[in-house]
């Protein structure tokens, strides 16, 4: 055995060997003499080199989601999706992958974090990396110029993956505009060239200080250091619609068409944020940037807050949760004629929703039901297998949510306790007596009463009875 370890770890080191002049791109000639030198190390081996080895375990920045898990992200959609219903929306699905060059070119530094798949059947395809682009894809496709939707689906990106974790509170809105950025960028003295990548830097605000951003801006990008500050002194600042009218009067930024515009219309929506009653948790934030090239007007994240950690401290922003913008330039880019068709609109990060609700949970101890079922079909003595077939397949007719023990002769005390564990309310129990009656014996779990039913009176009483939404948050 003491053999065969020396020879695997010699194999190991090999093959690490053969990897390593793969990368630094050695001769071919090289790389083959070290390969037959890693093959002749693994034949020394045998047979048992061949048997597979498996890691279990899942691709990073994933997860696997248990059944609990899988209730409470069920319980959040069904939050999202009725709000989304009751402004009217529709629902649509689009492909988990696109041509390659339908995402090409409309991300900016985040393109590289596109997953591209191999060429299959002759197309070069890339994974999705948002679910904004697919969307102008569709509306040029289709052409479309007015739909209210939403869509559920994954996405993917190739970045390091963080889940941040905390207990929460509440949660804000900032709100800026690209056109305010960029105007802002202009009276600065930044280059066009480095809009974009100077609109990267300034993104990062939330995550670092001002002196990282700014040193990434001179001494990464070539950024003018007079010019950085210049931008500094309007980046750092925040507030509501009093900020607006500051910079309205601004006596460089009032003189800039785009900024102009956009301050304008951040001026009306703050208008209609009183209307809603919502204006005070909305804050206008100069250095919110958003990364994507697609934008073309307003832009916005909503951001939770975590309690201060002593009384007096402000609230601290633990990561975003939401967030999107206006882009009326994508769906052009796809249609032939280039029709500018107005666009706006927000993703929800679910992921760190599923998240805190999950903390939420577990701080509280509170227990989630994994099913939705209201009534367990249970008999009181064996060989009652057949009845509970019956009764079980009436009440699924009848659009209860219904199952059974899968087992022939279980213990009466077995599926009580079963319902206990699983949080069923009502046990609906099949005895001899029962059956000659033409009843049903309905048994509360909670409280452990028992009535006896008609059996076409069944259906009825338990509706009646679990009328009530279920909540597992």
């Amino acid at each position: 055995m003491a053999d065969r370890a020396a020879l695997e770890d010699l194999v190991r080191v090999q093959g690490e060997r053969v990897r390593g002049l793969k990368q630094q791109k050695a001769s071919a000639e090289q790389i083959e003499e070290e390969v037959a030198k890693l093959l002749k190390l693994k034949a020394q081996l045998g047979p048992d080199e061949g048997k597979p080895k498996f890691v279990l375990k899942t691709p990073k920045g994933t997860r696997d989601y248990s059944p609990r898990q899988m209730a409470v992200r069920e319980k959040v959609f069904d939050v999202i999706i009725s709000c989304f219903k009751r402004h009217g929306a529709e629902v649509i699905d689009t492909p988990v992958f696109e041509l390659k060059e339908t995402l090409t070119g409309k991300y900016g530094e985040d393109s590289k974090l596109i997953y591209d798949l191999k060429d299959q059947g002759g197309e070069l395809l890339s994974l999705r990396y948002d679910l904004t682009v697919p969307f102008a894809r569709y509306l040029a496709m289709n052409k479309l110029t007015n739909i209210k939707r939403y869509h559920i689906a994954k996405v993917y990106r190739r970045d390091n993956p963080a889940m941040t974790r905390g207990r929460y509170r509440e949660f804000y809105q900032c709100v800026n505009d690209r056109r305010i950025l960029d105007g802002m960028f202009a009276i600065c003295g930044v280059p066009d060239s480095k809009f974009r990548t100077i609109c990267s830097s300034v993104d990062k605000l939330d995550k670092v200080s001002w002196e990282e951003v700014k040193n990434e801006m001179v001494g990464e990008k070539g950024l003018a250091p007079e010019v950085a500050d210049r931008i500094g002194d309007y980046v750092q600042q925040h507030g509501g619609v009093s900020l607006v009218e500051q910079l309205l009067q601004d006596p460089k930024l009032s003189q800039n068409k785009q900024a102009l515009e956009g301050l304008g219309d951040l001026k009306l929506l703050f208008e209609y944020l009183t209307l809603f009653g919502i204006a005070d948790k909305i804050s206008f934030d100069l250095s919110l940037a958003r990364g994507l090239d697609y934008y073309t007007g307003v832009i916005y994240e909503a951001v939770l807050l975590q309690p201060p950690a002593r009384a007096g401290e402000e609230p601290l922003g633990v990561g975003s949760v939401a967030a999107g913008g206006r882009y009326d330039g994508l769906v052009g880019m796809f249609d032939p004629k280039g029709r500018k068709v107005p666009c706006v609109g927000l993703s929800i990060g679910v992921e760190r929703i599923f998240s805190i609700v999950e903390q939420r949970l577990e701080a509280l101890e509170e227990k989630v039901r994994t099913t939705e079922t209201q009534v367990l079909v249970a008999s009181a003595q064996k060989k009652l297998l057949e009845e509970r077939l019956k009764l079980v397949s009436e009440l699924w007719d009848a659009g209860i949510k219904a199952e059974l023990l899968y087992k022939k002769n279980p213990k009466l005390l077995n599926q009580l306790q079963y319902c206990e564990e699983t949080g069923i309310p009502l046990v609906a129990i099949i005895g001899e007596q029962e059956l000659k009656d033409g009843v049903i014996k309905l048994r509360s779990v909670a409280s452990r009463e028992e009535v006896d039913v008609r059996r076409e009176d069944l259906v009825e009483e338990i509706k009646r009875r679990t009328s009530q939404p279920l909540c597992i948050c």
